[in-house]
């Protein structure tokens, strides 16, 4: 089995390096990456990558972010020029985390008739401190028991697919939803959980967010606007400080269940990074682990249903705005 992974990234010079070094000890064969107007060395890490021969890099210049239209290049390419039996869509601030086996090995478990597999997103907060290795200081995960469908929160709870290599698949933007006629999809989906780090520092949070409400064409989110809302009355950093968390708010989302602090993501790349580069290990989740792991995922198909209903209440506005019918739609 090949299994490729594509990768869409702009100044993310901070944790591209280890994204890639962890998913090549963790199954991934070969990267094929599109570098957007990075200006941070970014794309010197990737160019390094090319010449290893592992990674093929493209670029793009274009003002405007189309992830839709480049992932699915990507994913295309993948498929039809690299041979690959899976691909992943995955964004530089993502870590995908199997258990019980590499990536490659809890793929090849999914019955043939299945075509995409869903995970879903578990994320880490920046603590107050900013400074060092993001995985060394963003050791705290959210735990969402309850759907968060804050349309403006940057840590709403998502889903990530998976799908099996073909020429015809179309990427949604977000890479939380695709079209592939041929491929069916198993809801139930391997043990893959998705490490996200959204937001690292304020540098980060500064960047990030008022470049994307600037390059963002296909659909500005809620909390792209809400930053730049902040930064335009000088409340940037107040927002910021709003996003992290104390040690005295881990202590007590412990003790709630709203927090939890997981390592091993920082103990895979201490491995990584030590002269024997000790691969990662992935064993089998234990049986209040996978409990846990399933009251999550409770969680975001509520808030899936929830995000849908919005969308549904749009669509019955806009409709209403012309005239239309006065009917309402319930999603259930």
């Amino acid at each position: 089995m090949k299994l490729v992974m594509t990768l869409l990234a702009r100044d993310e010079a901070d944790i591209v390096d280890a994204q890639i070094g962890f998913h090549l000890a963790a199954g991934v064969d070969f990267i094929v990456a599109t570098d957007h107007e990075s200006s941070d060395g970014t794309t010197e890490l990737l160019e390094r990558y090319q010449a290893q021969g592992v990674l093929r890099l493209l670029k793009e210049s274009n003002s405007t972010l189309r992830q839709s239209a480049w992932v699915t290049r990507m994913a295309r390419i993948a498929a039809v020029e690299h041979a690959a039996d899976w691909v992943i869509n995955s964004d530089a601030d993502e870590f995908w985390w199997p258990s019980g086996g590499d990536l490659k090995r809890v793929l090849d478990d999914v019955p043939s008739e299945y075509g995409i597999v869903q995970t879903f997103v578990r994320t880490f907060l920046p603590p107050i401190e900013d400074g060092g290795s993001f995985a060394e200081r963003m050791i705290v995960r959210l735990l969402p028991v309850a759907p968060i469908n804050d349309p403006v929160s940057p840590f709403r709870v998502n889903v990530r697919l998976i799908h099996r290599g073909v020429s015809d698949v179309v990427v949604r933007t977000g890479n939380a939803a695709l079209v592939a006629p041929s491929l069916v999809p198993l809801r139930a989906g391997p043990p893959i959980e998705v490490f996200h780090f959204p937001i690292r520092s304020f540098a980060h949070f500064e960047r990030k967010f008022l470049a994307h409400h600037e390059t963002v064409r296909e659909r500005r989110r809620g909390d792209h606007r809400v930053a730049f809302d902040a930064a335009s009355r000088g409340r940037l950093h107040h927002l910021y400080r709003r996003l992290c968390v104390s040690d005295e708010q881990v202590s007590r989302g412990v003790e709630d269940g709203t927090l939890v602090v997981d390592v091993r993501l920082r103990d895979a790349l201490r491995g990584l990074a030590r002269t024997d580069s000790t691969p990662p290990s992935f064993p089998r989740r234990h049986a209040a682990d996978e409990l846990g792991y399933f009251v999550e995922k409770q969680a975001l198909e509520d808030g899936e249903l929830v995000r849908m209903q919005r969308r549904v209440d749009e669509l019955h506005r806009r409709v209403g705005a012309l005239g239309g019918t006065n009917h309402r739609v319930r999603v259930t």
